[in-house]
């Protein structure tokens, strides 16, 4: 529709909002040719269809999240919403399949290439291999978590979201939110393998033993 509408002069945005909002108007323009304003009608149309089509969709996955005990669990985890919870408890029916959290992030892609020489390790660009689908959305999720850990107050964020907002100072936005996101895809390995509800203070049990085992 903006291509056709450009070579007649018209140029709208490129967000899907500012499209919908013009076409009606645009039905209505005389200095556009009757043809193509019954092509613009017609795409009303099914971006209506589609538009309802999407919205069925939203709510038989919200429904599903709803129901599902896993999802439920998994929700609580700052950045996963309905959609990334059901898709995460649809696509991995056993996480106990995989031995540990860094298994489902590496399936996911969600780890880095590495390469080693001189005995010197390095580490590359995440694989991009496995379920991209999964990691699309983790990693919309990790970009979540980080605005909300970046707008909280120091006082108010949790362990978890300190280190968030440190990483992100020390190595930048996109490779914070790869991190993020391999994070997250481990915790959710947890949650879903060891049948646990999520508790971001959790660490704090574990924390004495370290002092004590370094003393």
């Amino acid at each position: 529709m903006r291509g056709l509408l450009a070579e007649f002069g018209v140029w709208l945005g490129r967000s899907p909002a500012a499209l919908r909002r013009a076409l009606p108007r645009l039905v209505q323009e005389d200095p556009l040719p009757a043809r193509l304003r019954a092509v613009l009608a017609e795409a009303i149309e099914h971006l209506q269809r589609l538009d309802d089509c999407i919205e069925r969709c939203d709510r038989e996955i919200h429904a599903h999240a709803k129901h599902s005990e896993a999802a439920q669990r998994i929700s609580a985890v700052t950045g996963v919403g309905p959609i990334t919870a059901s898709a995460v408890v649809a696509t991995i029916a056993n996480a106990r399949d995989f031995r540990n959290g860094r298994q489902l992030a590496a399936w996911t892609g969600l780890v880095p290439r590495q390469s080693s020489s001189g005995g010197k390790q390095r580490l590359g660009v995440i694989t991009k291999r496995g379920d991209t689908y999964l990691r699309g959305l983790l990693t919309q999720g990790a970009r979540s978590a980080l605005l909300v850990a970046l707008t909280k107050s120091l006082e108010k964020r949790s362990r978890l979201e300190h280190w968030m907002v440190a990483l992100h100072g020390r190595v930048g936005y996109h490779k914070s939110l790869v991190a993020i996101a391999n994070k997250h895809a481990r915790i959710l390995w947890a949650i879903l393998a060891k049948g646990e509800t999520y508790n971001p203070n959790a660490w704090q049990r574990y924390a004495p033993q370290r002092i004590s085992a370094a003393a």
